[in-house]
């Protein structure tokens, strides 16, 4: 006869330690100092075990039962039960340690060699600031579609539609490693389709100034009185047609020495390829420039607050922002400036996708590329540098005059700032006209000091036709 509830509660402790069947292997041990053991006794491959399901009363009779006839049905499946409850503890133990934060960190490391440290840290950010807060101490295992779902719609109703999108991706390429690493079973992200979870939005592009923007822009560029170095950075972005990230991160060893040539190496780029950006003459006038204020140090263009650090990957957009272009430009569409430009005047579309470092995924042609397109790059890049300062020397609209004419009669303190200005801008004009009429091919450009000296004597003469 089985156990009963009102049996169990009536047994007295024994002198000795006693067993009471309750039927197939199932009973309870009864001991001395007073515990009450649930105990299963089988056979398995031959051998006799046993495995405890507890103690009575923390396990009443009917749990008691239903482990029982669980173990029942794994010993008639062929597995042992006891093995199953040492792997479940296992699993549950290694759960504990591959959290989604574990479990991302080294889905990071994994996959580092294949971007560029600014990349990584981008990445890395993304993480832990939308999804270890939320998800990062659970046990990889057991987040779920839902839990997924909550965090990437959170940032999305935060206006943040792009970056929830690349957090969501990011997530699901997790998943994809957990998978190959025997981590996980089940992919959460797999069910969701970005097209359903998120608010549906318009493709943007990064703005870009069109080309008949440019004559005025330059103007608010050349009475820009922030920081040297950022006017300067703003100027050889345009002249080059890099990406921000690597002109702020420009040094003086990638400048190259025997020729006019700009060597970013492959740990900065994108694509993870050396870029070689051919310099005009222009460019190397700018690069003259920096020379006197950045000389002794590594970088070309280092923060002004941070010695040692380059520009903050903010400080471009904000001086166009001082300009006058906050929501109407950024800094990235300067390239699409570039592209546009030199597309509708009929350059060869591969040579400028080639100089936009938009690289082939086949590593033999990229190089072969590499080599082929270079001088017609250079060729382009004078172009552009040529057709930049044309459009640099456009005189202003007459509703620009009048708007000036009206200041400088409103206060004549800035009618005289006005004209010193101009006079110091024709001075330079008419040098930088000079240089262009009298330079050679790019691959032998003009000697940077000597542009240099043209700078200082055209500012020497407007000094002594002005007077203190």
């Amino acid at each position: 006869m089985g156990l009963t509830d009102s049996k169990l509660r009536s047994l007295k402790l024994p002198e000795r330690p006693k067993r009471i069947f309750d039927g197939d292997g199932l009973y309870i041990e009864l001991r001395p100092s007073g515990g009450k053991w649930w105990r299963f006794k089988y056979r398995f491959d031959g051998k006799e075990k046993s495995l405890s399901f507890g103690t009575y009363p923390e396990v009443p009779l009917a749990l008691a039962r239903a482990r029982h006839a669980e173990a029942r049905r794994l010993l008639t499946a062929g597995t042992d039960p006891s093995a199953a409850r040492q792997q479940a503890k296992q699993a549950k133990q290694q759960a504990a340690v591959n959290t989604l934060e574990a479990v991302s960190r080294d889905w990071l490391a994994h996959r580092a060699s294949a971007w560029t440290p600014g990349t990584l840290e981008a990445i890395t950010a993304s993480l832990e600031n939308h999804v270890f807060p939320a998800l990062g101490a659970r046990p990889i295992r057991e987040v779920t579609a839902r839990d997924v779902k909550v965090v990437v719609q959170t940032i999305d109703r935060q206006g943040a539609g792009e970056t929830a999108g690349r957090v969501f991706q990011r997530l699901r390429s997790i998943y994809r490693y957990s998978l190959s690493e025997d981590l996980v079973e089940v992919d959460p992200t797999y069910p969701l389709k970005p097209s359903e979870i998120f608010k549906p939005r318009s493709t943007s592009h990064r703005l870009a100034l069109a080309e008949r923007d440019m004559p005025a822009f330059f103007r608010k560029l050349d009475a820009y009185e922030g920081d040297p170095s950022t006017k300067a950075a703003l100027e050889l972005l345009i002249l080059t047609a890099v990406r921000p990230g690597e002109l702020r991160g420009a040094r003086w060893k990638e400048m190259d020495a025997s020729r006019p040539l700009w060597r970013i190496p492959a740990e900065r780029m994108k694509m993870a390829t050396e870029h070689l950006v051919p310099l005009s003459t222009q460019a190397l006038a700018v690069l003259v420039r920096m020379k006197s204020v950045s000389g002794g140090q590594e970088l070309v263009f280092p923060s002004p607050f941070y010695p040692g650090k380059s520009l903050s990957d903010n400080t471009l957009n904000s001086a166009l922002a001082r300009l006058g272009y906050k929501g109407i430009a950024t800094a990235h569409g300067f390239r699409t400036l570039f592209s546009t430009c030199a597309n509708e005047a009929g350059w060869n579309s591969d040579v400028i996708e080639k100089q936009l470092s938009h690289e082939e995924r086949d590593g033999v042609r990229g190089a072969y590329n590499r080599a082929q397109w270079l001088p017609e790059r250079v060729k382009l890049m004078q172009w552009w540098a040529d057709h930049l300062q044309a459009l640099r020397l456009i005189p202003s609209t007459s509703s620009e005059r009048h708007k000036r004419q009206a200041m400088s009669l409103s206060d004549p303190s800035h009618a005289r700032k006005a004209r010193a200005r101009s006079d110091l801008m024709a001075s330079s004009r008419r040098t930088n006209r000079a240089s262009a009429s009298t330079a050679t091919p790019p691959s032998s450009p003009p000697d940077p000091i000597e542009i240099l000296r043209a700078l200082v004597a055209a500012f020497d003469q407007h000094s002594a036709s002005n007077g203190p």
